[in-house]
């Protein structure tokens, strides 16, 4: 296809107004968008298994509503079991040991086994070929943040012996938290409700032998739930995530605490999540996110009204205490604006650069100050950044990531500052050193399930191809490798997967669009005509498969492609949304093709 053809033009511009005005329809009310993640088989198990061991326990006062949506939480998992016998952690994930063990210990504990006892044969068939506990365990490695709290539920149903649950040190949470990184604990730092709560179940059905340990694990437990209640947020929800909340639901309730404040909360939240379908999701959701990644979809298009953008509503999610939870201090961002949602880089930095492409007001200089100096003190030694917590480098999802150092660094790259410019440096030589042999890079919070290991080098790659663009460092050796890759790994089809031969999806299209046109804007030698020829090509095959799939009416179906924590696969609703606007967005920049009319009315492509 030619980008200088009038008809290619005109389709690109009609259609891509069309994919504008729809993203512009999904804000809310209050005009940021909000999303909606994925219903989880996993969180559906973790959920039911709570509310069950809730109502278990408190037989003679047992609460209708949790009750009823237990049983609607059973039939939907019945409903949505895998041909495999298994389950994912999503509808259209493929089936996992994990999710798969916790759905049956659901089944058991709900008292619903007899009922549905085909479904849990297949369920123990499908386990038993996985290759059982053993493969479950292997598949998270030395980190136990998800291993043990799944031995655990199925122990609590009598799938599994206490024996193989290995303890968890939870009366070292009553240690000031700066002490944490050096503990080099075996869950991950966002995990400590889970640490305090699954910690004190397993001490309860399989103490230490090891008495001065036993005494003082004793001694930890009202100190421990004092530390429970104070990062327990105003929802309930820890992290807003349904499983987490569920582990530690179960685990106080089993102990005889579900009388105990934070599980009354908790079961508030877990009911008030639950969806009309009987599931739930395993977030509340990512409203901080969306509206960032929102806004930065549109900013290359002059016709969107950015005083009608959200400025306010974000810089009101701001972090401006220190935060409970993870003690971080004031000036970060978290995923959502809900109570549950903690600080991190990846969401700090999208705020920092959304609030660069809207109008400023008296308070913007101020938050963008403190919303810099947040990231910088989160820099690790090795020059990346890291999720939360500075210093935590143990499990993987504590480690500096390539695709959030990259982020950091479109975010503060633009303070002229001697301590800024030496962080960059520093994370320019972190990114150096993550590049794989064969050009690409691989993210920390994203995978993608038709790649081997699970990783996603086609999103890492596009995200950190982003920051060398926008650090007008397109011509180094990294960056030329990393384009390399992507063209390298395009599909006949024209679409981008999450690697190379794994099936094409609108949001690695997209990003692989959206990145290569940012090369090509960036570029001091051009890509028409120079050496980049081949990525001119690569990129308008992929604008030609978005557009294929706009007019098909297939292109707002998501893939589960975004890991939470504990590799949790998840999909997000409006990914191919923003993901589509922002790339052919960057491409239309790039051809210097036309721009579309403004539409007087947002208008949903057919």
């Amino acid at each position: 296809m030619d980008p200088t053809d009038r008809h290619f033009s005109d389709k690109l511009n009609r259609l891509y107004a069309s994919c504008r005005d729809a993203l512009l329809l999904e804000r809310t009310d209050d005009g940021f968008w909000q999303g909606q993640l994925a219903s989880s088989a996993l969180s559906t198990a973790t959920a039911c298994s709570a509310l069950s061991l809730v109502a278990a326990v408190t037989a003679g006062d047992r609460p209708p509503r949790p009750l009823a949506q237990v049983q609607a939480g059973v039939r939907w998992l019945a409903d949505h079991q895998n041909s495999d016998g298994g389950w994912g952690d999503t509808v259209e994930s493929l089936s996992n040991i994990s999710t798969t063990m916790l759905v049956r210990a659901a089944f058991h504990l709900a008292g619903e086994s007899e009922t549905h006892a085909a479904v849990i044969d297949r369920a123990s068939q499908y386990i038993d070929r996985a290759g059982g506990q053993e493969a479950m365990v292997a598949r998270y490695g030395k980190d136990r943040t998800f291993a043990v709290p799944i031995l655990a539920n199925c122990a609590l149903a009598g799938l599994a012996d206490w024996r193989d649950v290995a303890p968890l040190p939870f009366e070292l949470a009553c240690l000031p938290h700066g002490l944490f990184r050096f503990l080099r604990l075996h869950v991950v730092s966002y995990a400590l409700p889970a640490l305090i709560a699954m910690g004190q179940l397993i001490h309860a059905r399989r103490p230490s032998w090891n008495l001065p340990v036993r005494v003082m694990r004793r001694l930890a437990i009202e100190p421990s739930l004092r530390k429970l209640e104070t990062i327990q947020p105003a929802s309930g929800g820890f992290l807003e995530a349904v499983p987490l909340t569920s582990f530690v639901t179960m685990s106080l309730a089993a102990v005889g605490r579900a009388g105990h404040p934070v599980v009354q909360k908790a079961v508030e939240f877990l009911c008030e999540s639950a969806r009309a379908d009987g599931s739930w999701p395993i977030d509340s959701n990512l409203s901080v996110w969306l509206t960032t990644l929102s806004i930065n979809a549109l900013a290359s298009d002059s016709d969107v009204d950015r005083d009608q953008l959200p400025r306010d509503w974000l810089l009101a999610r701001q972090v401006a205490e220190i935060h409970p939870y993870t003690n971080a201090a004031p000036g970060g961002w978290g995923w959502s604006h809900l109570p549950g949602s903690v600080p991190d880089a990846d969401d700090t930095a999208g705020a920092l650069v959304a609030l660069a492409h809207l109008p400023a007001c008296a308070t913007t200089a101020a938050a963008v100050s403190a919303g810099r100096r947040w990231l910088l003190d989160l820099q690790n030694t090795d020059g990346g950044w890291p999720t939360f917590c500075r210093g935590w480098g143990k499990l993987p999802f504590d480690r500096s990531g390539a695709d959030l150092t990259a982020h950091a660094l479109r975010a503060v790259a633009a303070d002229p500052g001697p301590r800024t410019q030496s962080a960059v440096a520093r994370g320019i030589d972190y990114l150096a050193r993550e590049q794989r042999p064969d050009g690409s890079w691989v993210p920390l919070w994203f995978g993608n399930e038709h790649v081997p290991d699970e990783t996603n080098p086609t999103y890492g790659t596009a995200r950190v191809l982003r920051a060398y663009a926008e650090l007008r460092l397109t011509d180094t050796d990294a960056a030329r490798r990393g384009v390399e890759w992507l063209v390298r790994v395009q599909n006949p089809d024209g679409g981008w997967g999450g690697a190379a031969a794994t099936p094409s999806s609108v949001e690695e299209t997209a990003l692989a669009v959206e990145a290569l046109a940012d090369m090509q804007a960036a570029s001091t030698t051009g890509c028409v005509d120079g050496p980049w020829a081949a990525a001119n090509r690569a990129m308008l095959g992929g604008v030609q498969w978005l557009l294929e799939r706009i007019e098909s009416g297939t292109w707002r179906k998501p893939s589960p492609i975004g890991f939470y924590f504990a590799k949790l696969w998840y999909h997000e609703r409006l990914y191919p949304l923003i993901f589509t606007v922002a790339a052919l967005g960057r491409a239309r920049r790039a051809m210097s093709v036309e721009t579309a009319p403004a539409e007087t009315q947002p208008r949903s492509p057919s």
